[in-house]
């Protein structure tokens, strides 16, 4: 449409002169406007569907990226300032959904935005959680959680007729469902179904985030993970995973019937994609499903479901894979008991080894065992990760399915985490190659190009996009969070899910020998900011040490007048996608230093390299294939590698104490830890346990890499003092962005996996 009728409709949808209407009347007009623009590009072209069942869906604010996606962002921005208003002010007024929490979610929804933007027939299926993770507060250098609540009366949230009835021992809950439409670029509009229980009640939540855990008809979709420190919690996950995945299981049946599905031929109308293991419980109870409602033998039900099932595999840590007791099966939902004990006899009838047994002699359930067993695909989300999983943690799986296992390398929406994060960047790109890389991510190649990468205007004009975005976040963060950072200081940022194997505590451990070198005398040519951004799950005592410790030594240092020109430590409070898409573009030194062999894949790596930040980073994850791609002089690598990670594991050898008392300023910066300037601003319980957990345990082994991290990180400090140089560093690394689109990453998936139809 043209910008007139635009205008015209918008003005319409808002009921009053656009000068008059506040931000979130803006808000509420644009809602209106792109709902009734998606819903004309729905579709129910193709045979088979893909149903995309995650825990998470991350999808941040969708305002700005539905008008990208719509082709009308640059109109109704322009439309917008002639009438005095700003389009970025009324992003503000939309509430970000609490619907994920890291990495997992995030990518499902980059997933969602590619899968339509290539024109297939797929849905995310998922939870309408009403708090979401939840939101962190600090208070006493301390992580403090209360709710997220983001359900308005307007909303993205499309209430549906579609209901279904959930069957548990002792009661039977009605679901409900929820749409929110998920345009792709200048394609199909697809859609994020939420499944939530009527009888939700959000007063449940009295103190902080604690609730009644046993009253599940009120608290069933109140949370994203609950708290699982104790039994009731952990069965209330499975109360909520069983809610998510017989919704799905129900809705799938459903619409392959109403398409003419027989049921007997269910893989020719759907694909089912399990991501991670939260949605594994969908097997069984579609067998259940097929078996006890539609009246299907069993051994053909198994293989009917056991071919329109697909498992991505998003870990290497063992307790991430999750295993649940037989008991809180048979507490909440013994439907399910027969059909996991015959898909156990099947697999022990033909396998001897006990290693892939689904029920093990403690009677504990393995869910990604079902999904390898009773699924035809197993994917892995990096190159590493997928070898690691072959070669040792699913070995004994690959020995019995070679054929199933592939690698998926993980992606983004290079539109939302360019386009909208930084339009300066993305016309700067488009002035040098055109604009066809919004649509062809690989064609930001071009830019790895003498013309550019040895053009000295052309890299000023970079380093000033750089310097301006920096600009805008110290804005940012003074306007919303009131913390006062130093633009032309060095950007470090270490952005992720708060956990040990991302090791926090090593970028810490850094800053505090930088403190006390800064002390000495020894100052860097460029001021550095160190800016955090994570959550620490609530039960995870060790990952809130660790806030803790990063929480004090901020204050330490914001009240040292010797260091506070030189070195600053920010924790940006209660970070999302709405936070990361400020963070990222305005970030220098992206901190990607997980445990070699740890970290499946990432996706923040790929976000940071595409708006021209240079990773510091181990030889994990997709940190491997950057590493490929931009070469050894556009990035900086160092630790052990994940083969000597592993062994050390295997052996058994590891002593942090060793490490400990052969690196004097290693020491120094432990024993700082619980010295007396941390203990007068901190809590001794918290900073005693989390040097105890390093000195005795330090399960991720912090200490072997911590020098080499150190040297890595001074030269690249050091490098940055050559603008021009680091520009091209900045260059080459957007060139080779293209290949973490999620797009590339869909189109493998449907290639090898699901095979829809492209429309």
């Amino acid at each position: 449409m043209d910008r007139i009728e635009l205008e015209n409709r918008l003005q319409r949808a808002c009921k009053k002169d656009l000068s008059a209407c506040s931000d979130a009347e803006l808000w509420g007009g644009l809602l209106s406007l792109v709902q009734e623009m998606a819903a004309k590009k729905e579709t129910s072209g193709g045979k088979k569907k893909l149903y995309y069942i995650s825990a998470e869906f991350l999808i941040g604010k969708l305002l700005s990226n539905n008008l990208i996606n719509l082709g009308i962002y640059q109109d109704v921005k322009e439309i917008l300032a002639a009438h005095g208003k700003s389009l970025s002010q009324v992003e503000e007024a939309e509430p970000e959904p609490s619907l994920g929490n890291g990495g997992l979610g995030r990518l499902a929804a980059c997933f969602l935005d590619s899968i339509a933007t290539l024109g297939l027939n797929g849905d995310g299926v998922g939870l309408n959680y009403h708090f979401g993770l939840f939101k962190q507060l600090f208070k006493d250098n301390k992580q403090v959680e209360v709710p997220n609540p983001w359900i308005t009366d307007r909303s993205w949230l499309n209430r549906t007729d579609i209901t279904f009835d959930v069957p548990y021992r002792d009661f039977t809950l009605k679901a409900r469902m929820y749409d929110i439409l998920v345009t792709g670029y200048e394609n199909r509009t697809n859609k994020l179904h939420l499944f939530d229980v009527e009888t939700v009640d959000e007063s449940l939540v009295k103190e902080g985030i604690s609730f009644d855990k046993t009253d599940i008809a009120k608290n069933l979709t109140l949370f994203l993970y609950p708290d699982d420190s104790d039994d009731e919690g952990r069965i209330l996950r499975i109360y909520q995973q069983y809610f998510m995945v017989s919704c799905a299981a129900q809705l799938i049946l459903k619409e392959a019937a109403a398409k003419g599905s027989n049921f007997h031929d269910l893989p020719d109308y759907a694909v089912i994609q399990i991501n991670d293991t939260h949605p594994t419980m969908v097997i069984p109870e579609l067998i259940r499903l097929l078996t006890a409602e539609h009246g299907m033998e069993m051994d053909e039900a198994i293989q009917v479901v056991s071919r329109t099932c697909a498992y991505t595999n998003h870990t290497i840590l063992a307790e991430a894979l999750e295993t649940w007791p037989m008991d809180f099966f048979k507490k909440a939902v013994p439907q399910l008991i027969p059909i996991m004990e015959i898909l156990d006899d099947k697999v022990r009838r033909k396998f001897d080894d006990p290693s892939v047994y689904i029920i093990d002699k403690a009677d504990r359930v393995h869910m990604a065992h079902i999904d390898i067993h009773y699924g035809f695909s197993v994917n892995g989300v990096a190159a590493l990760h997928t070898e690691i999983l072959k070669e040792t943690e699913l070995n004994s799986f690959y020995k019995l399915y070679p054929e199933k296992f592939n690698n998926k390398t993980n992606g983004i929406t290079f539109r939302r985490w360019l386009m909208h994060c930084d339009p300066q960047l993305a016309d700067f790109i488009t002035g040098l190659i055109g604009d066809g890389w919004k649509k062809d991510a690989s064609a930001l190649q071009a830019l790895n190009d003498p013309r550019f990468t040895g053009n000295i205007k052309i890299l000023h004009q970079l380093l000033a996009i750089k310097e301006q975005k920096k600009e805008e976040l110290a804005q940012y963060l003074k306007e919303t969070q009131g913390i006062s950072v130093n633009p032309a200081s060095i950007f470090d940022i270490q952005i992720k899910r708060l956990h040990e194997y991302k090791r926090q505590q090593m970028n810490l451990l850094y800053l505090i020998r930088k403190y006390l070198e800064i002390k000495r005398g020894k100052k860097p040519t460029t001021p550095i900011t160190a800016i955090f951004g994570a959550k620490a799950a609530p039960a995870y005592v060790i990952a809130k040490d660790i806030i803790h410790g990063i929480l004090c030594l901020e204050e330490i240092i914001a009240g040292d007048a010797d260091v506070r020109p030189y070195l600053n430590v920010v924790m940006a409070g209660n970070y999302n996608v709405t936070l990361a898409e400020k963070l990222i573009p305005a970030c220098d030194i992206s901190e990607q230093i997980s445990l070699a062999s740890k970290e499946a894949s990432g996706t923040g790596n790929m976000k940071f390299m595409l708006n021209g930040a240079v990773t510091l980073g181990t030889e994990d994850g997709a940190n491997v294939e950057i590493h490929s791609l931009v070469g050894d002089d556009s990035i900086y690598i160092f630790g052990d590698r994940s083969d000597t990670v592993i062994a050390r594991y295997k052996e058994g050898s590891y002593k942090s104490k060793d490490w400990y008392e052969k690196d004097p300023a290693l020491k120094e910066a432990v024993d700082f830890l619980t010295g007396p300037q941390m203990m007068a601003v901190g809590c001794a319980e918290n900073l005693n346990r989390l040097s105890h957990e390093l000195l005795s345990k330090d399960w991720f082994m912090t200490f072997p890499d911590f020098a080499a991290y150190c040297a890595a990180k001074e030269q690249a400090f050091a490098d940055y003092e050559n603008r021009t140089a680091w520009a091209v560093k900045m260059l080459i690394n957007i060139s080779q962005a293209g290949y973490f689109s999620s797009d590339r990453t869909i189109e493998e998936y449907n290639r090898d996996i699901w095979r829809l139809e492209q429309q």
